[in-house]
C-alpha cells in the first residue's frame, strides 16, 4: 500500500465515521462536502473530517482507495457508504438512519425526521 493508502485505511478503520471533504465540518469549501456535513452535523452525528484540499497525496488517494471518483467520501465502520448524491438519498429515504443504528452510531432520530418532513 502506498504511504496516502495506508493513512487512509487507518484512519477509516479507527474511526466510526469519517467524511473526506473539501473543507472542514464547521467551514466545507463545496457545495457537495456542505450537504454531507450539514446532514451529519443537523442529525448530531460524531465524525471526523478530513479536509482533502490540505493534502494533495490524499486527495487523489481517497477517490483510488474507494475506486470512486468524486468527494466527499462518507465512511461508516471502515466501509465506504457513497458521497453526496447517496446520502442525500439514504437520508430521505431512512436508510442512513439504518445503517447507523445497525453500526452503534447515534445520532438525534428527531432531526433525521425533520430534514424528511422538510423535503417531503
Amino acid at each position: 500500500m502506498t504511504d496516502s493508502k495506508t493513512r487512509i485505511d487507518e484512519t477509516v478503520k479507527a474511526n466510526d465515521v469519517v467524511l473526506y471533504m473539501k473543507g472542514t465540518k464547521s467551514m466545507p469549501q463545496c457545495g457537495f462536502s456542505q450537504r454531507v456535513a450539514g446532514v451529519l452535523n443537523f442529525m448530531g452525528v460524531e465524525f471526523t473530517d478530513i479536509n482533502v484540499l490540505a493534502d494533495d497525496d490524499i486527495r487523489q488517494g481517497i477517490k483510488d482507495y474507494a475506486d470512486w471518483p468524486t468527494i466527499p467520501q462518507l465512511y461508516v465502520k471502515g466501509e465506504f457508504v457513497g458521497g453526496c448524491d447517496i446520502i442525500t438519498e439514504m437520508t430521505l429515504s431512512g436508510e442512513l438512519d439504518k445503517l447507523l443504528e445497525d453500526n452503534g452510531v447515534s445520532f438525534d432520530k428527531d432531526a433525521a425526521d425533520k430534514i424528511r418532513d422538510a423535503n417531503a
